[in-house]
């Protein structure tokens, strides 16, 4: 299994959930088979989220397909997030 790690600042934590929460069923299509979301305890718009897959290659399309960033977009992500990537033992 993989995990992919995504910290990102955000303009509007709102505007951003129900962006997210509408891109769920997408995510999952894409191979996402479990999420988590949390938010720094100081900075209710610094978010990391946390994505499982199946492959390490799954993650890796997803992260970088356009769905993902046009999605981001969207949801009012503010620069370039810190993505990396590990393997769960």
């Amino acid at each position: 299994m993989a995990t992919l790690f995504v910290r990102h600042q955000i303009a509007d934590f709102a505007t951003w959930k129900a962006a997210y929460d509408g891109f769920q069923p997408t995510a999952q299509g894409m191979g996402v088979t479990s999420g988590t979301v949390y938010v720094e305890a100081s900075d209710p718009n610094d978010i990391t989220v946390i994505h499982d897959f199946p492959t390490l290659e799954a993650a890796q399309a997803f992260a970088g397909s356009d769905g993902l960033h046009e999605a981001m977009g969207k949801a009012g992500v503010v620069g370039a997030p810190t993505i990396w990537f590990a393997n769960k033992l």
